[in-house]
């Protein structure tokens, strides 16, 4: 991370002056150019590909387990916390799942309407002739 900004910065300031700053040795930054890239970055660049891939083709809904999982059905060998930390620092997450809300009653049907019977006469002059229910 530190070599990194050092590069970055390397035509606006003096690579020692940074590296004092930054507490590294100017020794340990000139190696560090030199020295070929890591087979674990070249494979994690590689499994990122396939991450983007299965991303985009299950429409963003694919997490880190199931991503892992759909990785070894592929034939990757790769390990669930590996996928996770790729996943992690790439910024990769799986869209939530849309909250239920229930719908209110659609009043605005072509259905047919019950008949009021009662016309708002909820007294009843003998027993057992009038049922009311509450449907709230």
């Amino acid at each position: 991370m530190r070599f990194g900004f050092i590069e970055q910065h390397a035509r606006t300031w003096p690579v020692r002056l940074m590296c004092r700053v930054l507490g590294v040795s100017a020794r340990g930054y000139y190696a560090w150019r030199s020295r070929p890239e890591s087979h674990r970055t070249i494979a994690n660049r590689g499994l990122l590909q396939e991450v983007h891939r299965l991303h985009g083709q299950h429409q963003g809904r694919y997490g880190s387990p199931r991503m892992h999982a759909a990785l070894r059905a592929e034939g990757h060998r790769v390990s669930r916390g590996r996928v996770e930390r790729l996943t992690r620092r790439h910024g990769i997450r799986a869209l939530a799942r849309r909250r239920f809300r229930p719908t209110p009653t659609d009043s605005r049907h072509q259905l047919p309407i019950a008949p009021n019977l009662l016309q708002q006469k909820f007294t009843a002059s003998v027993p057992n002739r009038v049922w009311l229910a509450d449907i709230t």
